[in-house]
């Protein structure tokens, strides 16, 4: 293969993953991240509550995630579930980082390498005990909270809003938490 070929194959390969990346990170149209938002508040853990069903979570019960804010400025974040089939634990560790300014709760996260997806908290309870969460696009949503139950006139409220957004509120896969 010619090598100038090759060099603009390589480069349009780079400027398409980039392209790529940076679309994978920006909140789905029509949402807006919460703000102000206080990172330094959000940091702990938190229990999944309730999510749109995805293959990498699926069969997952007993779901966490937990933030804890770097020196660098990006977040630390651990996953964790227990994987029903496998009867066993499994956990994640990856690295958020804002996206623009960091009192608006829109950061991107990663558990692969240079490879980032939308994280926007589009809601959240004011004494940060709840929060809604979408990815890069309508087919992810994730309700999570301090405890592992939520009031049900909360989840009323998160149903009114999460609906007026066009998600898929009643498509929830409501996560059991036993151990």
């Amino acid at each position: 293969m010619n090598p100038i070929f090759r060099l603009l194959l390589r480069c349009g390969l780079f400027a398409l993953t980039f392209w790529l990346m940076g679309c994978a990170t920006a909140p789905p149209e029509g949402m807006t991240a919460v703000s102000p938002f206080d990172a330094q508040r959000y940091q702990g853990t938190w229990y999944e509550v309730a999510r749109l069903d995805h293959s990498f979570e699926r069969d997952m019960r007993d779901v966490t995630a937990s933030y804890a804010l770097q020196a660098d400025g990006s977040v630390q974040v651990i996953n964790r579930g227990f994987d029903m089939k496998k009867n066993d634990w499994r956990e994640a560790i990856g690295k958020a980082k804002f996206i623009g300014d960091t009192q608006r709760a829109s950061l991107k996260v990663s558990f692969f390498g240079p490879f980032y997806g939308g994280y926007h908290v589009i809601a959240l309870d004011p004494a940060y005990r709840w929060s809604m969460v979408v990815g890069p696009d309508r087919d992810y949503l994730w309700i999570l909270s301090r405890s592992n139950t939520l009031d049900p006139l909360v989840k009323a409220q998160l149903r009114t809003q999460a609906l007026a957004l066009g998600l898929s509120f009643d498509r929830l896969i409501w996560v059991e938490h036993q151990r």
